[in-house]
């Protein structure tokens, strides 16, 4: 019986490394914040965006997605339309570091063994887990670095992806990223002594987002996407 169970172990394992195809890529483009400080758009992207990412596909449907991307946040009171924040005139930069885990899951069926062009939109949640700079604005409107922090986010991501050839997929996607930190622009700090420097709306958390192209080479056996 335990040579049984281990054969069927040992055959299932077999079936599911040949059932699986990965992806491993880039990810260049753009960021912006959406805060207490500077304007609020929703797509405005200032500062450069790079990372690395890496897809585990698990049908044609759905991925399993892991990355990492790194950016500079920048914002600028006097970029608002709201004339209350150009009048107060703050601004910030903080350095992302983010690593992200979660599901993709495509519209259309992206079946890898297809040559023929395919075409789908898609969606990507899951959880971040980033570092960025804890901030404080002194008296007179002076922005400094307190320490280094973490928070986690919850990635909103949708794009389009298409195959370029039989190795190569391209994406355009835009991905709002929900924090749960509120300092990100140095509005509110937690330390005691500095709360009293505190602004803005207290109550809503930061977002920032990752607009730009990825870029990704298929490897591993193509998959059958049947049940074993």
């Amino acid at each position: 019986m335990k040579k049984f169970f281990y054969l069927l172990l040992v055959t299932f394992s077999y079936g599911i490394s040949y059932s699986q195809i990965h992806e491993i890529g880039l990810f260049a483009g753009g960021s912006n914040f959406i805060g207490d400080v500077g304007a609020t758009t929703y797509i405005a992207p200032n500062k450069a965006a790079l990372g690395i990412i890496y897809k585990w596909n698990k049908s044609p449907r759905h991925a399993y997605r892991f990355s990492y991307t790194q950016s500079m946040l920048e914002s600028n009171d006097s970029k608002s339309k709201e004339g209350s924040r150009i009048q107060r005139g703050y601004s910030f930069t903080n350095t992302i570091k983010e690593l992200s885990a979660g599901l993709e899951f495509n519209f259309f069926d992206f079946n890898l063994h297809e040559t023929k062009t395919k075409v789908t939109p898609y969606v990507f949640s899951g959880i971040n887990y980033f570092f960025h700079d804890e901030l404080y604005v002194d008296n007179i409107g002076d922005t400094y670095k307190e320490n280094t922090g973490n928070s986690i986010a919850i990635p909103m991501i949708v794009g389009i992806k298409s195959n370029l050839s039989r190795r190569f997929i391209i994406g355009l996607e835009v991905g709002a990223r929900y924090t749960f930190t509120d300092n990100i622009d140095g509005s509110n700090p937690d330390t005691t002594t500095l709360q009293q420097n505190r602004f803005g709306n207290i109550n809503n958390k930061d977002w920032y987002v990752f607009s730009g192209l990825t870029l990704t080479y298929t490897f591993g056996e193509k998959p059958c996407y049947c049940a074993y």
